[in-house]
């Protein structure tokens, strides 16, 4: 699947599991869902995973740890918060730089639809 794909099939697990848990939970009661969901629809996915900082050449290990790499193309960062704020944005760009992947969304669980929470940023495209 491409990026594209993928985000879709993302974007409707997300969707399901705020049509099941509604909003006003943790984070990571979401991301625990949400990886539940996708593995249920066969979508792989990479949980927390490490994301160093090459420096000269040197690899080195910031902290930096992205909620969910979908299929090692698409990374997801999620949300529970009043309104997304430039920070989440900058964040997510900068997993994407990283990383190299095209493809991100920030994904804000704490809204009244899904819809509305979802924030698809993109790398060099």
């Amino acid at each position: 699947m491409d990026e594209n794909e993928l985000s879709n099939k993302t974007v409707g697990a997300a969707i399901e599991v705020h049509r099941t848990l509604g909003p006003g939970l943790l984070e990571s009661t979401y991301e625990e869902c949400l990886c539940h969901e996708l593995s249920l629809n066969q979508i792989p996915f990479e949980r927390q995973a490490q994301m160093p900082v090459v420096y000269k050449e040197v690899r080195l290990d910031c902290g930096y740890r992205i909620d969910i790499i979908v299929d090692k193309k698409v990374i997801l960062e999620l949300k529970s918060v009043a309104e997304i704020q430039p920070i989440h944005k900058a964040q997510l760009l900068t997993y994407l730089k990283l990383s190299g992947l095209k493809l991100g969304m920030l994904l804000n669980f704490n809204v009244l639809l899904m819809k509305d929470g979802i924030n698809r940023l993109v790398n060099n495209l």
